[in-house]
Parts: C-alpha cells; structure tokens; sequence
C-alpha cells in the first residue's frame, strides 16, 4: 500500500483524522518513569497501544529521541508501531532540508532505517532538496507551508515580487506541491491549526493533496476551525496533536488519559466535518 493508501485507510478504519504526535520529554514522564531516558521507548509504546484505533497516523518528532540518544529505542518504537498498527501510517517529523548526496542520505534514515511511511521536509534549498525523497515508491513527503509559530511571518508571509501574480511565499509553495513538484502524487502540506484562514488559502491552491496541520491542544489551535479550512472530500486533513495527549496525566493512569484526550479529540475533529 502507498502512504495514500494507509492514510485512506485508517481514516475509514478508525473514523479518524487524528495524528498523535510523539514528542516524548523525559521531564513530564509520568510516577517511576519521570526523568528517564531509558525509558522512552516505554513511555511512547504505551501511548501507540492506547490510540493505535484512534489514529488517523502518528507523528513521532525524531529530535526527541536524538537529544537522549534514543535512535535505538526510535528503531524499536517503529517497528512496535508497524506491529501493533500496521494500517496505520507513521510520518516521521524530521523536517530535513538538505540537497544532493546528504538528501539521499536522510531519506534513506527515514525510509531505510526508521521505516517510516512519510517525512516531514523543509523546501527552501529549492525542488533538488525533496527529489531524493521521491525516489522511494509509495512514500511520502509534506513540505512546510505556513507553520504555526509567530516567526513564520518572517518568509513564508513575504510576497514573491519575481513570481506572476507575486503571490506571497507559503502560497507558491502550495501551487508547487500541487502541481510540478508532486510527480508522483507523493507530496502533501504542512500548514499550522493556529492560522484558520490560511488554513483556508492552501486549500484552495492545493485541493488534493494531504494537509498535516500541527497546533491543535496546547499549541491553541482550533479543533473546529481547523476542519472546517481544510477538510475537503477529495484532499486528506490530518490534524496532529501532541502534548495535550501524551501528558493528559502525570499519574501511571497515562495511558488511559491519553486514550480519554484522543477520543474527545477525534470525536470533536469527526464532528466538525461538514456533511457534504
């Protein structure tokens, strides 16, 4: 199956578009756990168990395993996921931006070495930093759009003066996923629940391909103005929320805490598509 097919496939399995987020900090580890790097796969393994039927896809974040020195338990929480989960698709956040050779090699980390069904990829080094990506069938790829953090203002809302109609950054980088670069239908956006409208203008640029909107829970963005921008019956919306369900409970209830916040998250998010 290509990732299009797996994201397909978990939203009708599980009547979801929800994407949990795996950003495991040590620091806000539940009881025994709290503190302990060495528990990380542990901690994150519990979470997937509890949501694996909740789940439109996960959305491990690798700079959380690396600054532990968890690639290894990265490696372990990936194969677990495609054990426990196998319909549903893993996106790994990496936000990789490289060209030429050291591109190739980070999309072998993502797709060789973590077997991960997707990747997240910054495309400001140009079309030659998201190529290598595109060498693997059936894979994915979501370029930064319009992220939610007040810095994005800083490019992506810059209007291309070199570009007909000069459209501002995030919306050149929408027509570009929709149309050129997108060879093999293997690309989507990333675009930030903490901007609804523009939410809105991607959409309207690029109405098919998938949306992975980071933001939702305790980054504030809007569950039900997030939907009603971005979902579209022939263009997949994947709403990603993390903190608000990973650490639900600092009690050795997580995981079922966790599985409380994703179903109140999804049921809102399910909620909130129109019904045509």
């Amino acid at each position: 199956m290509t990732f299009l097919d797996m994201l397909h496939d978990a939203e009708q399995k599980n009547g979801s578009m929800l994407c949990v987020g795996l950003d495991p900090d040590p620091a806000k580890f539940p009881g025994a756990m709290r503190g302990d790097a060495s528990k990380i796969f542990d901690f994150c393994a519990r979470i997937v168990e509890a949501t694996a039927d909740l789940s439109m896809a996960f959305k491990p974040q690798i700079a959380y395993f690396a600054a532990h020195r968890a690639e290894d338990q990265l490696e372990r929480l990936m194969a677990f996921m495609k054990q426990v989960a196998p319909h549903v698709p893993i996106i790994l956040d990496a936000k990789r931006g490289d060209i030429g050779s050291t591109a190739e090699q980070y999309a072998a980390e993502a797709f060789v070495r973590y077997q991960a069904d997707a990747v997240t990829l910054s495309p400001f080094m140009g079309f030659d930093s998201v190529q290598p990506y595109l060498q693997y069938p059936g894979k994915g790829a979501f370029l930064l759009c319009r992220t939610s953090n007040p810095g994005g203002d800083d490019l992506q809302n810059q209007r291309l003066s070199s570009v007909e109609g000069q459209p501002l950054l995030y919306e050149h980088v929408a027509r570009l996923a929709q149309g050129p670069w997108n060879l093999n239908g293997q690309l989507g956006l990333v675009v930030g629940a903490t901007y609804p409208a523009e939410i809105e203008r991607v959409r309207e640029l690029a109405p098919t391909v998938p949306l992975l909107i980071p933001g939702v829970g305790a980054q504030g963005g809007d569950a039900l103005a997030t939907v009603k921008a971005g979902w579209r019956p022939n263009g997949q919306t994947i709403v990603n929320s993390s903190r608000a369900i990973l650490y639900a409970s600092a009690g050795d209830d997580f995981a079922d805490a966790a599985r409380r916040e994703a179903i109140k998250t999804r049921d809102t998010l399910q909620a909130a598509r129109p019904s045509k």
